[in-house]
């Protein structure tokens, strides 16, 4: 079916990944690779995280939670040194494609994020800032977790997208660089693509938009 929408995530599609930034803090630190990920993955609806990105949770309630979590799978970590990681640098070669997509279809945002005032410190917030402000404009539609109090991967979240930009999930592209995020958005109909890398995301783009991308170079 000819595609009408291009929906993307944020943080891991437009900026590096956050995983980066986690697995060298865990270097530095002296913690086991892929901790912090585990501690998210562990009671994913109901932990610290994802009461902090549906905007359930303060951040000094996040910080007690989250190192209350780490400690249970022992390797205590405060929440509040988490945070700061979440920042990453901006891809040009993602943007210049979110700006061709939307020269042809209909383009919109959602993603899982903490409200504003939670920022995890003004350097990292104003990195954020800088990129959020490049890429946010050019949206059709954007969701907010911590402003929708919903968080992927509950398949409200793409229905409240789909409604929005009026279009039928079976007429839209996703893009997330988390599987688990992209399973709903493909068990409710759309092309989903998992971004592990720019240039792999944009032959993927290319194959199922039909229009043509610069790459990661």
């Amino acid at each position: 079916m000819a595609i009408e929408a291009v929906i993307w995530d944020f943080g891991g599609v437009f900026t590096t990944s956050p995983f980066e930034a986690f697995n060298r803090y865990e270097a530095e630190k002296g913690l086991p690779k892929d901790l912090i990920r585990r501690v998210n993955a562990t009671d994913p609806d109901t932990n610290a995280w994802a009461l902090f990105e549906r905007n359930e949770i303060n951040t000094a309630r996040f910080d007690e939670l989250f190192l209350a979590e780490s400690a249970a799978l022992g390797h205590p970590v405060p929440g509040r040194e988490v945070l700061p990681l979440l920042s990453g640098m901006l891809r040009p070669a993602m943007v210049e494609a979110l700006k061709a997509c939307k020269a042809r279809f209909k383009v919109g945002c959602i993603t899982n994020n903490v409200v504003s005032e939670h920022s995890p410190g003004q350097d990292a917030g104003q990195r954020m800032a800088g990129a959020m402000g490049q890429v946010m404009p050019l949206f059709d539609a954007i969701i907010e977790s911590s402003k929708a109090g919903v968080r992927k991967p509950d398949p409200k979240i793409y229905l409240m997208m789909c409604e929005l930009l009026a279009v039928d999930p079976a007429h839209c592209v996703y893009l997330d660089d988390l599987g688990v995020n992209c399973k709903p958005a493909a068990q409710l109909g759309m092309k989903a693509i998992k971004v592990v890398d720019v240039d792999q995301t944009l032959a993927e783009l290319a194959a199922l938009t039909g229009l043509t991308f610069g790459t990661a170079a």
